[in-house]
């Protein structure tokens, strides 16, 4: 699942602050009331915003985001299916998560490099921190799976069915199938002076097995090694004539436990434990070094799969001796074993959650909305040329953005194209319409970044098909990842040249646009037009800053101009006037933008954030963040639109961003903010933000500690779904998100 998988890239009373938030009024269309007079100025002189006390460490609020995916599992209004999806979720994250993060950690470690943030803990301290509630909430969620959602799921006719429990005709089926389908492939491996110990596969599943006896060389080493090969499937479903109904699976790895002595002959297994080895993943590639980036990453890709090793998971009935046999093995100390009560590779029963025959047990289908405006016209052009047009994914529908390109590729007024792809897949619509338009004629340049984390070799084979079609391609720049999402669209119309674009805070990823929220813009203004021109050039060619009209650019002048919007917020405040900040973002974790927002805060500003993941920020402190508040949206969507409004003395601002709040997005990648025009645009997105701040269901308010307290109706209030209200708001056949 892409950037799920990432998906991939998560508890203390609720401060009093946190608690009135979810309090509000109980109209059918919430509403927020009116920004809160200023607060009074506290004392001087102002606390001090650079106490490292006043700061989150960044890879443990990314672990409390995951421990919040976690919770979902529990979330008893969901459908059964959705709630091992998240659960599963949760692997894949905890996966990344120490495949990246952790391993950077360690890294700074072996190369005594350590580096310490606002929050002035050391790698050796986050370490030990993440190690306690990783193994505490890893067992969690195998407890919740054993103990809860299997026996839920058996109910519902979705078993999987334990070597205990196999029939005796199951149990010659499996032989069989074990005998045909699985030992032909399998390649054991005994370890002695001559078999070395192999090199695992990252994340890939192996065995440990005790053995007996001599084999046929004289040789009596007592252990051996099975790696179960990639290409076969870890869960296998019985026929139905087999079973009593229902849809009855199989673990690979019980077959092969079962089995064992088949691998072996002549030799008594004594036993057999499963484990997984996960590894540093993060591709190292220095543009200054290399002559052709696509080449390098090739090369690259081929050691993600053998990096440094950050993590052992094994069965939780292996001995000691063997699990200390493989601690040493792969350098790991006590502190980075995980025993699991259960598969080690959770991430392989997601074809589970999208079984055909139980709708019931997902969430109900929708259609996205598609504007009437954009339906009333011949052409897309017609439509765009008259007004911008919002589109927030997937309530409304991603197929105008395609569609946009479609005609284009088939337009003989068209003459260029232009556009960014930084996770799309190789064979998307978005690449086909480009294609389609390089082949008709057109001058098509399309800026791709291959270090697109884990989309690398996907980008690879897209860059290669957009060559072969006699597409210009262009690898972005040296040193600077591009992860703005833009298109350009050059038209002739009545002797002129006419430029239109779309800007978007998500990336060009059909699938994406269904699991994402994200907004999109489509336009044909003069100004922002010209603008997205003037980056494409800068991009492409070589030059000078180029001066913007219009749109923010990292790692130019967005951050800066973020900067400048908070301060102002913050004079407006010590004027005496209404003053009031809303952002929407993943992750908020650079220094100088909290201490602005620290600033803004003491002088009196309303500032209401919604983080979906990482926040380093601690709100609640008395004197120093008491006007802010956090909280996270978790629900059947994942949140990744960027917009931040202003009130700015009641003339309102709206941007949205490809950016998060982040050093990496503001200091070290090309990202763009494009403002919004024209009050009824700017109205909806104000509207759209405050339905979030009465969200009382899937909202999670960040407390000062740093833990996040899961929001509830209280007293007589109606329960609200802010992913729920847009869809009922938005989508052509509106189902709710959640039962509530």
């Amino acid at each position: 699942m892409q950037e799920l998988k990432s998906v991939r890239d998560e508890t203390t009373d609720m401060a009093e602050e946190a608690a009135s938030t979810t309090q509000r009024n109980e109209s059918a269309t919430p509403r927020l009331p009116a920004p809160a007079a200023p607060a009074a100025e506290p004392a001087a002189p102002l606390a001090d915003i650079n106490a490292p006390e006043l700061y989150i460490h960044r890879e443990l609020s990314q672990l409390q985001f995951n421990i919040r995916v976690l919770e979902q599992a529990l979330d008893e209004s969901y459908p059964l299916l959705e709630r091992l999806k998240f659960l599963l979720i949760f692997s894949s994250n905890i996966d990344e998560f120490f495949e990246i993060r952790v391993a950077g950690l360690k890294k700074q470690i072996t190369f005594a490099r350590e580096q310490t943030g606002p929050d002035g803990l050391q790698p050796q301290q986050v370490l030990a921190k993440i190690s306690e509630i990783a193994h505490q909430q890893i067992s969690r969620q195998y407890a919740l799976l054993n103990d809860m959602l299997l026996p839920q799921l058996a109910e519902k006719g979705i078993r999987f069915v334990r070597r205990h429990q196999w029939t005796h005709k199951q149990t010659l089926w499996i032989r069989r199938y074990f005998r045909q389908e699985v030992a032909p492939i399998i390649s054991p491996i005994g370890l002695d002076p001559t078999h070395p110990f192999p090199l695992l596969v990252n994340k890939s599943l192996n065995f440990i097995v005790q053995l007996e006896g001599i084999d046929a060389f004289g040789r009596d080493s007592g252990l051996a090694i099975i790696p179960a090969p990639r290409s076969l499937p870890r869960l296998i479903r019985m026929p139905d004539e087999l079973c009593a109904g229902g849809d009855n699976f199989v673990f690979l790895s019980s077959m092969i436990h079962a089995h064992a002595d088949d691998l072996f002959p002549g030799m008594k297994v004594m036993g057999c434990y499963q484990f997984r080895l996960t590894r540093n993943a993060d591709l190292i590639v220095d543009p200054d070094e290399v002559d052709d980036l696509a080449r390098a990453l090739r090369g690259e890709l081929l050691s993600r799969r053998y990096g440094d090793a950050v993590r052992l998971e094994v069965a939780d009935n292996c001995p000691k001796p063997l699990t200390d046999f493989l601690l040493k093995q792969f350098g790991l100390s006590e502190s980075e074993l995980y025993e699991v009560n259960g598969p080690v590779n959770l991430t392989r029963l997601f074809s589970i959650t999208a079984l055909d025959n139980h709708p019931d047990l997902q969430f109900p289908p929708f259609s996205p909305g598609i504007p009437k405006l954009l339906s009333n016209n011949d052409t897309l052009f017609q439509a765009i040329g008259k007004q911008d047009i919002l589109l927030q994914h997937p309530y409304e529908s991603f197929s105008p953005v395609v569609d946009l390109l479609r005609q284009a590729a088939q337009d003989p007024n068209v003459l260029a194209i232009k556009q960014t792809l930084y996770r799309t897949g190789a064979n998307s619509e978005i690449v086909n319409a480009l294609v389609d338009a390089a082949r008709n004629g057109k001058e098509v340049t399309v800026v791709i970044e291959l270090r697109a984390r884990f989309d690398e070799e996907s980008n690879l084979q897209l860059a290669s098909r957009l060559q072969q079609a006699g597409a210009v391609v262009i690898y972005g720049v040296v040193g600077f990842k591009t992860h703005a999402k833009m298109m350009l669209i050059l038209r002739r119309e009545d002797k002129v040249l006419r430029r239109y674009v779309h800007m978007g805070t998500g990336n060009y990823h059909a699938g994406n646009a269904r699991l994402y929220t994200d907004y999109s813009i489509l336009s044909s203004d003069l100004a922002l037009t010209e603008d997205v021109h003037k980056l494409f050039n800068q991009l492409i060619g070589m030059g000078k800053t180029l001066r913007m009209k219009k749109l923010l650019q990292a790692p130019f002048t967005l951050k800066k101009r973020l900067l400048e919007l908070i301060n102002r917020e913050t004079m407006n405040a010590q004027a005496g006037k209404p003053a009031h900040i809303m952002a929407k973002a993943n992750a908020l974790t650079d220094a100088k933008i909290i201490k602005a927002l620290y600033k803004a805060s003491q002088c009196g500003v309303k500032i209401d954030l919604i983080i979906r993941g990482m926040c380093c920020l601690r709100p609640g402190v008395p004197g120093v963040s008491h006007n802010i508040t956090v909280r996270s949206i978790i629900g059947r969507f994942l949140e990744h639109s960027r917009v931040y409004y202003f009130l700015n003395d009641g003339q309102e601002q709206v941007w949205m961003s490809s950016a998060d709040m982040m050093e990496r997005n503001l200091d070290k990648r090309v990202e763009t903010c494009f403002p919004l025009e024209g009050k009824k645009l700017i109205t909806r997105a104000k509207q759209e933000l405050q339905v979030f701040m009465t969200d009382n269901t899937q909202s999670w308010i960040l407390q000062t500690d740093g833990t996040y307290v899961r929001s509830s109706p209280t007293g007589n209030q109606l329960a609200r779904s802010a992913q729920s209200t847009l869809l009922e708001k938005l989508a052509s056949s509106p189902q709710r998100a959640v039962n509530v």
